[in-house]
């Protein structure tokens, strides 16, 4: 149950309602959303009469929610959430673009991308500084130096950022570089890292985990959200399964289960989820199809010569013929990419 207060509701009014909670056993959650507080009231609620608290002073209704995540429902929220970044939005009536090489390698060869991203129209880079990879005797990226050369060329360029945080003790390297951080999918039942994200108001983009269901997707999220931070970008993935012919198993189907269930925005990552650079073009395509509200490409000026993920990496001109046919796309459902 969610109880969300007026406006101009006193202290002493919260107070009240409070007291009332706690005398009948129950957990309660403060927080606010924008300029309103609201309380979750957590436990087991059977037997206890509850009926008069929509009527106390200073509240303005209850919601009762039956899905496990309160502020990620749509029962909590029905409007779609849009993320501004910058002059653009994510989440809105339009789609978002992002795109860059998996890895920072050089300062060449993101300038290089970037230029070309940048003439296409794409306002947001997306490169990594630090790694997850899965042996430790690859390459784990330039860590400090490079979100400093991706804020210097994306500024030089004009673009925004976007770079995976994997540890909380580098927070604040990413506050003034990064316009987006991204939770990885390792990363996405780090519960100290999302609260900690969620207590600031910066936007994150969370993917999902290579093992994880939609609800404990939708309950990472909701680390974020009942933290604070009502900035959130849901990114499909895809998950592991028996298929050997992908790295993983896009899940098109969670786009329109979100869009059902969620009124946070949901992009696809056809690269990682395909790990095959023929399979991407097409996936990108079917996701925004099917109602993504945004795409994550990798895209790398020479992907033979990658330290990570070439296989999966657009050449430029894949990249640009991939954006003339989602312009077309976007077009025949009503949108249009933002540039």
């Amino acid at each position: 149950m969610v109880i969300v207060f007026n406006k101009n509701v006193r202290s002493s009014e919260v107070e009240d309602v409070i007291k009332k909670l706690t005398e009948l056993g129950l957990n309660i959650h403060k927080s606010t959303d924008g300029s309103r507080i609201i309380i979750n009231v957590l436990g087991d609620k059977r037997g206890k009469d509850i009926s008069d608290i929509e009527t106390m002073s200073g509240v303005l209704g209850v919601h009762r929610i039956t899905e496990p995540f309160l502020r990620a429902g749509r029962e909590f929220r029905s409007e779609n959430t849009v993320v501004a970044i910058g002059d653009m939005n994510i989440g809105g009536d339009d789609i978002a673009v992002i795109a860059g090489p998996c890895t920072i390698e050089s300062h060449e060869q993101l300038y290089s991308t970037a230029k070309i991203l940048r003439k296409r129209g794409i306002k947001i880079l997306r490169g990594g500084a630090f790694k997850p990879r899965t042996s430790p005797y690859s390459f784990q990226g330039l860590g400090r130096e490079g979100l400093k050369m991706m804020r210097e060329i994306a500024d030089k360029v004009g673009m925004y950022t976007i770079s995976e945080l994997l540890d909380i003790r580098d927070l604040d390297l990413f506050i003034g570089k990064i316009d987006i951080i991204q939770v990885g999918a390792r990363n996405m039942n780090n519960y100290p890292l999302l609260k900690e994200l969620g207590s600031l108001k910066k936007p994150v983009l969370l993917k999902r985990g290579m093992s994880a269901t939609i609800e404990e997707w939708l309950l990472a999220a909701e680390y974020l959200l009942v933290n604070g931070n009502p900035n959130i970008i849901l990114c499909e993935r895809g998950t592991k399964s028996f298929e050997p012919l992908t790295r993983f198993s896009l899940d098109l189907a969670s786009i329109a289960i979100i869009n059902r269930k969620s009124h946070l925005p949901v992009i696809v990552d056809p690269s990682h989820s395909s790990g095959n650079r023929e399979l991407v073009i097409p996936m990108a395509k079917a996701a925004i199809a099917a109602g993504a509200q945004g795409i994550m490409v990798e895209v790398h000026i020479n992907p033979e010569r990658a330290v990570c993920d070439g296989s999966q990496s657009l050449y430029p001109s894949q990249f640009i013929g991939l954006m003339d046919e989602i312009d077309r796309i976007s077009a025949a459902i009503g949108k249009k990419v933002q540039y």
